[in-house]
């Protein structure tokens, strides 16, 4: 195995102290807070990751002469270049990153038989959508307006969040107005306010893996705003998306920060008064600053990273209960004999339904792992990266993925990576097998091409990115999770700042977000029109 390493490993940096703030992870939302910090405050920052390389979920892999990764699959709004997206990931890049369409269609809906394409622009997804559902055009027409209404109430409650904790009370509830009309209601029960036709229900919301809640439980404000970041297409960078941890780490770089991996976060210090004072690692090394930024989610940082007699501790269990964590997922891993268009692999998603009512299906699944699979996602990432033939002549990779719980994992959870046993390579094999079933249904061409085939498990989110129990997505994105007033870049513990998807949403744009939000915060600027604007 080769990786393409991004970071200075810890034997190799030698600069330890002297920065302004430590940022705790390097996923998107860590590398966006520090870069901000670094370019728009002048901070020296340091990036902490435990992982052999930087990126979190936009770090890939490679296995024997093919490429994966492991997060980026598809990125709304970097086609825009005047959309807040695009422009925080010039700045956050240094403008380095080029961008590659998905094309016409970018996530393909398959319900039992209905087959429905979601196509870029919102008019052409409307009239996708018409074609199949013509009875529906008051209901859709009446969901777009939803989706409209909820996204731009978005705005003020993020606004919010970058506010200081003493500044909240009658402003914060003034900037909220509306939005937790939405927020506060799951999608179905929006949806049925509009939608009668279950199919196409179930349709609207076929892309619910993105942020891990089937209909019955997530808040519809959730839906709406992933709803209206693909409305304009979607996008994959170049070069895999390895290259956006790795042109963050240039620019911070050379605004004299630095990111630095294998080098795992045991506890956060904290001096006689509760302030935030640096981390130690695992090593047991003591490094200082006067800010401790986490970007390794709302649970590891409270519960795993603070002291055990901490007495915010008990607080952010309760946070935890409360929200959840968000659903684990088991992923496979195929690589191909032949390349993309040899095999005419599609640049879209494909996601694959039983049938409609998406809740019920996955109640009945998460309670008997041999019911049928409720949810298969299908991405293919080296047919969306013009750059992969390159690299990989004759070759092509895809990725399936589904739905799984923690608890089915759990009693291997205490033994090494790749030596867990019989019993778990046979249940892997067990799920391989129904996944790879589903992928010659969905794309017949690639049967007697796959060459490699690899799963991960929840087991596997816990080791390279300590989520506990696999949680992909952070907290659960369901009404409670848009009322907890610690999801912010405050912390009650002086000095300690949170940042990354639990500030903001899932995904790697609602990352990207959170990094905007701590970012502004510390440096009590709107750094949103500072981007927009290029300074």
């Amino acid at each position: 195995m080769s990786e393409s390493f991004v970071g200075t490993p810890y034997h190799k940096h030698t600069q330890w102290e002297g920065y302004d703030a430590i940022v705790i992870g390097s996923g998107i939302g860590g590398l966006t807070a520090a870069v901000l910090l670094a370019k728009y405050g002048g901070w020296r920052v340091l990036v902490l990751e435990r992982h052999y390389t930087a990126g979190g979920f936009t770090h890939t892999f490679t296995r024997k002469g093919f490429e994966w990764d492991v997060g980026v699959h598809y990125i709304g709004e970097v086609l825009r270049p005047e959309s807040l997206t695009a422009r925080l990931f010039h700045v956050v890049t240094g403008g380095r990153i080029r961008w590659a369409s998905l094309g016409e269609v970018y996530d393909r809906i398959v319900v039992g038989d209905t087959v429905v394409d979601f196509p870029a622009g919102r008019e052409a997804w409307r009239e996708a959508l018409l074609e199949h559902f013509p009875h529906e055009a008051r209901g859709l027409d009446a969901y777009i307006q939803a989706v409209r209404e909820a996204t731009r109430a978005s705005l003020r409650y993020f606004l919010a969040k970058a506010l200081p904790l003493p500044m909240k009370g009658v402003p914060e509830r003034l900037l909220l107005k509306g939005f937790y009309r939405y927020a506060d209601r799951t999608t179905r029960e929006v949806l049925a306010g509009f939608i009668q036709d279950p199919i196409l229900q179930t349709v609207l919301t076929g892309q619910y893996g993105d942020y891990g809640l089937p209909p019955g439980q997530s808040s519809f404000v959730m839906q709406a705003m992933l709803t209206r970041h693909y409305w304009n297409g979607a996008a994959y960078p170049v070069g895999g998306a390895s290259v956006l941890a790795r042109e963050a780490t240039q620019e911070l770089t050379s605004l004299g920060g630095a990111v630095v991996i294998r080098a795992e976060v045991d506890r956060i210090l904290l001096d006689a008064r509760g302030r935030a004072v640096g981390v130690r690692l695992t090593n047991g090394h003591l490094i200082h600053a006067p800010r401790v930024i986490s970007d390794a989610g709302f649970a590891t940082t409270f519960l795993r990273l603070l002291p055990q007699d901490h007495p915010i501790r008990q607080q952010a269990q309760q946070v935890v209960q409360r929200v959840g964590l968000s659903m684990a997922h088991l992923n496979l891993y195929v690589g191909l004999d032949a390349d993309d268009r040899t095999l005419d692999l599609p640049k879209h998603n494909i996601w694959v339904y039983p049938g409609p009512d998406h809740d019920a299906h996955m109640a009945r699944y998460l309670s008997d792992p041999e019911a049928p699979l409720p949810l298969v996602f299908i991405s293919f990432g080296s047919a969306r990266d013009p750059d992969f033939p390159r690299r990989y002549p004759g070759r092509a990779t895809l990725q399936v993925i589904t739905p799984a719980r923690w608890e089915w994992f759990q009693r291997w959870s205490d033994r090494p990576w790749q030596r867990r046993g019989e019993d778990y390579e046979t249940l892997k094999a067990r799920f391989t097998e129904r996944l790879l079933t589903v992928l010659y249904r969905m794309v017949p061409q690639v049967k007697g091409h796959v060459v490699h085939a690899e799963l991960s498990t929840p087991l596997s989110t816990v080791h390279f990115t300590g989520h506990p129990q696999g949680a992909i997505y952070g907290l659960n994105h369901n009404p409670a999770r848009f009322r907890e007033p610690m999801l912010r870049p405050q912390t009650p513990i002086p000095g300690l700042y949170l940042t990354g998807a639990d500030v903001a949403t899932a995904g790697v744009a609602g990352a990207l977000s959170g990094g905007l939000l701590t970012a502004s915060y510390l440096l009590k600027r709107n750094l949103a029109t500072a981007v927009r604007q290029g300074a």
